[in-house]
């Protein structure tokens, strides 16, 4: 079963519904004054910060974050390269 992984911006009825309807589990945390709680994965919730920083990490780069290429795979080849000395520098 795949996984839907949000954060509180997203924790709506509504868009609940839908992320259910596609075959998907919602791991959203709820929202501070959301009245009815919903159950979440807790452990699953943590691999999204692994993510969001892997986004930070490679707008660093700003061919990659303004976006100067026009063909797709010139700004992917941008991408793939941010990406390795991203992990090279770390």
């Amino acid at each position: 079963m795949s996984a839907l992984i949000g954060d509180k911006g997203y924790d709506g009825d509504g868009f609940r519904a839908q992320i259910l309807d596609r075959g998907a589990k919602p791991v959203i945390p709820n929202k501070s004054n959301r009245v009815t709680l919903h159950s979440f994965s807790k452990r699953a919730y943590k691999g999204r910060n692994v993510i969001e920083r892997c986004f930070c990490r490679l707008k660093d780069f700003r061919r990659v974050a303004t976006r100067y290429d026009k063909l797709a795979r010139n700004y992917l080849a941008a991408v793939h390269l941010a990406a390795i000395v991203a992990y090279w520098i770390n």
